[in-house]
């Protein structure tokens, strides 16, 4: 069984609290991703994102996020 990470508890709680768009879960991911050891934290919460949304979607995410 794996041990949870303090990142990890962060993104559970920034999960229930931000909007789709803001940044702040993809952010939430990154940490906790680094946290646990990867080279490219980015691309780790990228995919994560395309793979739970759809390619389509994380762009219109990343474009709400940019316009603001």
């Amino acid at each position: 069984m794996k041990k949870s990470t303090k990142a990890e508890h962060h993104y559970e709680a920034v999960k229930k609290k931000s909007k789709l768009g803001s940044g702040a879960r993809f952010k939430a991911v990154e940490a906790a991703a680094k946290a646990s050891g990867a080279k490219n934290p980015a691309a780790v919460a990228a995919m994560a994102g395309r793979k739970a949304h759809s390619a389509k979607a994380m762009a219109k995410y990343s474009k709400m996020g940019k316009s603001k």
